[in-house]
């Protein structure tokens, strides 16, 4: 089967190698030439464990091409999806230009039936818009006639995880409006279905919906938990063990809740944004959602008053050098999209202090931001030397074993705010730190 994908962020870079790597032709199509020079000289531009050795592969194999051209690859395709960016407008609505400039590209083109899949996350509604952009542009060519499907299978990828998800998924989410391209989909799953991961058609609509859903669902236990370990602050309760209470109930489940400095990233932010713009535009207002989003706007500057708390003041900062782990917005990645590390680093520079920081990816990402207003360190013990403050912001794998002696000289003053949760109390104590978590 020969397919299409348009867009090579992280969405269609992954989607488009692990399509490759159960058998399909795949060409990955963006209008970025850097980046897809980069791709064929076989370098991947965003950090995700396992990608850069299956696209090599599947390169190699034949399987996977790169192009800046859609309209040269829509005759050899039986399926072209689109997975470019829909970034929140000022209003916190999904912007859709990107969406329907490949919806009109491929009606400026089209010559035999497709399958245009929206792979992209897009508000109900969206798959329609798509249909008539490209019915608008075969009409202009005098192909009025000429048949086409529309279909919704938004992804459910995590970042650090996202080929494991790919290949092995909980369930794949697909909305057709026919039976032929029903069909088409099946087979394209077929690999998956060998191996009984379930495939989920619905209308349309509802798949539209299911991706805005889950993530909004997801958000909402991270706030509430939050929301509980700061109330376990102040009542004298231990979130852990309430997590724990809670998690063994079956209808509840374990799964996101953990308690910590806020959630990030490309997907939850945006998604609760959009979610909450829809409803709005429908007449309804999401109240809980526009709660989860207020929760965590203000979970991101609960380590910031953790530190103003242990000093005194916020003027007492000033000079103070504070060590930063982590940057990115959740570990195995490099994106530091909306994340918590971003709101700390203001409110550290607005306060006076000089900051050491260190991820294992995010770094150079943090310079495009922000620049060197920071320092830079070459590792997590490098980061804390002469520091004032150490606060974990990343709960990435190499900190949660840190030889704390170590640490205790290297540091000015012993104060260690973890924003996830990862260190044992006790360990760090004993070693002569003032400690402080989130919902103890």
């Amino acid at each position: 089967m020969n397919i299409a994908i348009v867009g090579t962020g992280y969405v269609g870079l992954v989607s488009g190698t692990c399509f490759a790597d159960t058998g399909a032709n795949v060409t990955c199509v963006d209008v970025d030439e850097q980046k897809i020079s980069r791709l064929q000289r076989g370098e991947i531009p965003i950090y995700e464990p396992g990608l850069d050795e299956l696209v090599k592969k599947n390169v190699a194999a034949g399987r996977l091409k790169f192009t800046t051209d859609l309209a040269s690859v829509l005759d050899d395709v039986q399926i072209v999806f689109s997975a470019v960016g829909t970034p929140p407008d000022e209003d916190g609505s999904a912007d859709l230009k990107y969406v329907l400039q490949v919806a009109r590209t491929i009606g400026q083109h089209l010559n035999h039936y497709v399958v245009v899949v929206t792979k992209s996350t897009v508000p109900v509604g969206t798959a329609a818009k798509v249909r008539y952009a490209i019915e608008e542009e075969l009409q202009k060519r005098g192909l009025s006639d000429l048949e086409f499907d529309v279909a919704s299978n938004p992804e459910f990828l995590k970042e650090g995880n996202a080929i494991k998800d790919f290949m092995s998924p909980d369930r794949v989410v697909v909305g057709v409006e026919s039976e032929h391209a029903k069909k088409v989909l099946t087979k394209l799953y077929k690999p998956f279905l060998i191996n009984n991961f379930r495939v989920i058609f619905m209308d349309i609509p509802s798949a539209e919906m299911t991706k805005y859903a889950a993530n909004s669902m997801l958000a909402t236990r991270i706030s509430f938990m939050n929301d509980i370990a700061n109330l376990c602050e102040r009542v004298g309760a231990d979130v852990n063990m309430v997590r724990a209470g809670i998690g063994a109930d079956t209808r509840i489940g374990r799964k996101f809740l953990y308690a910590g400095c806020g959630y990030g990233g490309s997907c939850f932010p945006k998604d609760v944004k959009a979610l909450i713009k829809t409803a709005d535009q429908n007449g309804y207002s999401m109240e809980v959602l526009k709660a989860v989003e207020r929760v965590n706007e203000r979970q991101k500057t609960v380590l910031f008053d953790k530190l103003v708390k242990a000093f005194g003041s916020k003027d007492a900062l000033k000079g103070k050098t504070i060590a930063l782990w982590g940057l990115s917005f959740k570990p195995e990645t490099d994106d530091m999209r909306e994340s918590t590390a971003l709101v700390l680093l203001a409110l550290l520079r607005d306060a006076g202090c000089l900051v050491r920081a260190y991820d294992p990816v995010a770094m150079d990402e943090c310079r495009r931001r922000i620049g060197e207003t920071i320092t830079y360190c070459n590792d997590m013990y490098d980061a804390v030397l002469d520091a004032d403050a150490l606060l974990l912001v990343t709960e990435w794998k190499e900190f949660r074993l840190p030889t704390w002696a170590v640490i205790r000289k290297a540091m000015k003053n012993p104060l260690v705010i973890d924003g996830r949760n990862i260190f044992d109390e006790e360990d760090v104590v004993e070693n002569g730190f003032e400690y402080h978590c989130i919902g103890k």
